[in-house]
């Protein structure tokens, strides 16, 4: 199965196999919307619509990734919030898309990811689904990790398994790498099974560390980080986690690896800009020490997620992988903005299918599970 890319603005057939993908990320700089077509051979984008969250949306959710008085209070208001902020990208995506709510036949939501705690057995993504599907008058599919989780999954990362339906080659050993928050890669072999990690930080602490020095959700083309210098004992502590030395099946995100975290392993005499650099090169030395350990032979990479934006981590992770082939997914039909919310779309058909939307090579689930549960409009 390819992928078409046909955002024109053009009018489309209704068709009773449109869905629409929701994904918010451990960036927290908005919600990615793509509406996708899945009656031809071949899925098409038909249109994609991103809005950014109030910064006092971001902050609340920051906080709420920690443990306090009255956060069970505060989650739900939230969700209710984020979810009243989903229904208008929706409602903002068909509009411009010339498309009717009773054209859609379900919604794919992820929800904003605000503990993932699979060693405990459970994970939370905030949403109030019944919420979403009142607002846009939807069928909408949410809760995608739980199911995972309770056959003694990871939960996540769910992308692999869209990747290799839209993205596989049998003729070429293919990576594809999502550098959000948190990285994750899909290893598409020529032959043999399809598997996936997450790789550890992606964008989210080089975010978070220029928001705290100069105000700035992120470091545009990683400018910053390139005017400074990488400190080797700082990246060498940083390599040192526990999470680098785990096997795969193995997930992560923002409850091991925050500001809070990192400010612990500095000291006073580091320069702001120098621990910026620092972050890069952390981010790109454990995406790359993971593609070389656990997915080889490797011939291709292709990057989606906001990292694919960063030229200074792109021209890092080439120069780490000399003997790979690295573009961005646009390269296979599909913007990297839009891959993640096009893959919650696929698990939503999943879903209505009854179909399996993991795979037990990449979450250790005990077996393939129907994902998601329904919040009829």
């Amino acid at each position: 199965m390819a992928f078409c890319s046909h955002e024109s603005g053009m009018q489309h057939t209704p068709s009773n196999e449109l869905y629409i993908g929701l994904m918010s990320g451990t960036s927290l700089d908005g919600v990615d919307a793509a509406l996708i077509d899945f009656a031809g051979l071949q899925p098409q984008l038909v249109a994609t619509h991103f809005r950014p969250y109030p910064k006092a949306l971001v902050d609340t959710l920051l906080g709420l990734h920690h443990a306090f008085s009255g956060e069970l209070d505060q989650s739900q208001k939230t969700a209710q919030q984020l979810s009243a902020l989903y229904a208008q990208t929706v409602l903002e995506l068909l509009q411009n898309s010339h498309h009717q709510a009773q054209n859609i036949r379900a919604i794919g939501n992820h929800g904003q990811t605000v503990r993932h705690c699979p060693e405990a057995g459970y994970t939370l993504q905030l949403a109030n689904n019944a919420l979403l599907a009142e607002l846009s008058d939807i069928d909408v599919i949410g809760d995608f990790r739980a199911r995972d989780i309770a056959a003694g999954g990871q939960g996540a990362p769910l992308v692999p398994a869209f990747h290799s339906a839209v993205f596989g080659n049998s003729e070429i050993n293919r990576v594809i790498l999502n550098i959000g928050g948190i990285a994750n890669v899909s290893y598409l072999p020529r032959t043999g099974a399809v598997f996936g990690f997450d790789t550890g930080p992606g964008n989210l602490l080089m975010d978070s560390w220029i928001r705290l020095h100069q105000g700035q959700p992120m470091d545009k083309d990683g400018q910053w980080a390139a005017s400074g210098k990488v400190l080797p004992d700082l990246l060498k502590k940083l390599s040192g986690h526990s999470y680098f030395e785990l096997p795969p099946p193995k997930s992560t995100g923002r409850d091991l690896f925050h500001l809070q975290w990192l400010q612990q392993q500095l000291t006073p005499d580091m320069a702001a800009v120098d621990v910026q650099a620092t972050l890069l090169a952390f981010s790109v030395t454990s995406i790359a020490n993971a593609i070389q350990r656990f997915c080889s032979p490797c011939d291709e990479i292709y990057v989606c997620g906001g990292g694919a934006r960063n030229t200074a981590m792109m021209h890092e992770l080439q120069q780490q992988l000399p003997h790979c082939l690295i573009s961005s997914t646009e390269t296979l039909g599909i913007h990297p903005d839009w891959v993640e919310a096009a893959a919650f779309a696929w698990l939503a058909r999943q879903f209505v299918l009854r179909q399996a939307g993991n795979l037990p090579a990449v979450t250790g689930a005990r077996g393939p599970r129907v994902l998601g549960a329904l919040y009829p409009a």
